[in-house]
C-alpha cells in the first residue's frame, strides 16, 4: 500500500472506496499516525475503506488543534475530489485514539461537519499531567492546562456535539481510559445510539506492530518467546479490526 500526502494529511486510498474514515491519534504519536497506526489503518484500508490522517502537533490549546485539523481535513477533500482520487458523497466516519478521541467530539462540537458515527477508541479526557506521562518533565516551570478543561470538553460535548451514532472501545488493560464517563454522557444525549465494545488490550493496542518475527534455524526459547508474543498482539488487534468493521457495516461480516 501506497501512503500519499495531501493538502497536509497522509491519505491510503483502495482501489474502490466504499468509505472514508477520518482518522486522529494520541498525543505525541498524532504527529505520524501513517508510521505509528501504520498495520491498523492499513487492516481498514483493505477492507474498503479511504484512510485520511489528519497529523498534529501536541499543544495545549485544543481548539486552535481543531480549527487546524478541520482546515486540513476540507482541503484535502478538495483536492482528492476534484482530482477524481475519491467519489464526492462517500459517507465519512471518524475514528480517534485517545486524545484524538476528544478532538474528534470537539469537531463535532464545533463545526457543522457530515459524520455518518465516530469510533473512539481509548477516550481520553484528562488534566495534562494525568493524561501525558512525565509531562512534569516537558514543562517543569509551569503545569500545562488543556484547553478546553476535562469539565469545559464535557459541557461543550453535552450542549453541542451532533455525531449521532458512536462505537466507544475501552480495553481491559487500560488505566488511562475513561469511556464509561464519555458512554453515560452520549447516552443521554443520543439515547439507543451509542455501542461500547470491551476488548482485550491495552492503551497502545492500537499501535501494534507489523511483527515480522522469523525463528532462527534453531529454535530457542527466545525464538518461543517472540511468537506468542506476536501472537498475543496480532490476537488483539485483529479483535480491534473486525470490531470496527462489524460496527461500520454489520452486514459485510458474518
Amino acid at each position: 500500500m501506497i501512503w500519499q500526502k495531501v493538502a497536509g494529511n497522509w491519505v491510503l486510498l483502495p482501489r474502490h472506496p466504499i468509505a472514508v474514515i477520518h482518522f486522529l491519534g494520541g498525543a505525541f504519536i498524532g504527529g505520524a499516525p501513517q508510521t505509528t497506526y501504520q498495520r491498523f489503518l492499513e487492516s481498514l484500508c483493505e477492507q474498503g475503506y479511504a484512510i485520511i490522517t489528519t497529523s498534529f502537533d501536541t499543544v495545549v490549546d485544543h481548539f486552535g488543534v481543531v480549527d487546524d485539523i478541520a482546515a486540513k481535513f476540507a482541503a484535502v477533500q478538495t483536492e482528492l475530489h476534484a482530482t477524481s482520487r475519491l467519489k464526492r458523497f462517500l459517507p465519512v466516519y471518524g475514528l480517534g485514539h485517545s486524545m484524538g478521541c476528544k478532538l474528534h467530539l470537539m469537531l463535532g462540537s464545533l463545526y457543522k461537519i457530515e459524520r455518518a458515527g465516530n469510533i473512539l477508541i481509548s477516550f481520553n479526557n484528562e488534566r495534562a499531567e494525568q493524561a501525558i506521562p512525565f509531562s512534569e518533565f516537558l514543562s517543569p516551570d509551569a503545569p500545562l492546562v488543556f484547553r478546553p478543561s476535562p469539565n469545559e470538553t464535557q459541557r461543550l460535548v453535552q450542549e453541542h456535539y451532533q455525531v449521532r451514532r458512536n462505537l466507544l472501545v475501552k480495553f481491559s488493560n487500560d488505566s488511562l481510559d475513561q469511556t464509561p464517563k464519555l458512554a453515560s454522557l452520549l447516552e443521554q444525549r443520543f439515547p439507543g445510539m451509542v455501542v461500547v465494545q470491551r476488548l482485550s488490550g491495552n492503551h497502545l493496542t492500537p499501535m501494534g506492530p507489523d511483527l515480522n518475527w522469523k525463528a532462527g534455524e534453531n529454535f530457542t526459547p527466545f525464538d518461543a518467546v517472540g511468537q506468542w508474543i506476536r501472537q498475543g498482539v496480532y490476537r488483539e488487534l485483529r479483535q480491534l479490526e473486525s470490531t470496527v468493521v462489524r460496527w461500520l457495516d454489520p452486514l459485510r461480516v458474518s
